[in-house]
């Protein structure tokens, strides 16, 4: 079983920053690909970045493209994901998401999630 409990979330203005973390237990988090999506109030859940289990391949929505960047630690069993110049209309619960088969990243499909944290982005 792999838990994932993410962290960072919080009241930010538009145009500030946020950098959202997410540790996950597991021996086996450095082969898994790593996800993170959002779903705002009344809107479809949201694929917003993926890293694969090298960092090496990642994946942006066209929403967040050019503001943020997602990165990994396997030594620490970390994903984190560095929002910048933040809108409005990123407010949504961040979700941290685990693919234990490891596909590419922008695949879409998680094994595991976490519980969520919330970002609210002030106007």
């Amino acid at each position: 079983q792999v838990q994932l409990v993410e962290s960072g979330g919080g009241l930010v203005q538009a145009g500030g920053s946020l950098r959202l973390s997410c540790a996950a237990s597991g021996r086996t988090f450095s082969s898994f690909t790593m996800g993170w999506f959002r779903q705002a109030p009344g809107k479809e859940r949201e694929h917003v970045a993926a890293v694969s289990w090298s960092g090496g391949n990642t994946y942006y929505a066209d929403s967040v493209k050019g503001r943020a960047t997602i990165f990994r630690d396997n030594a620490k069993n970390t994903v984190s994901l560095q929002m910048n110049s933040l809108k409005p209309e990123d407010t949504a619960v961040y979700y941290c998401a685990a693919d234990a088969s490891g596909r590419p990243a922008g695949w879409g499909e998680y094994d595991y999630w976490g519980q969520g944290t919330q970002v609210t982005v002030s106007s």
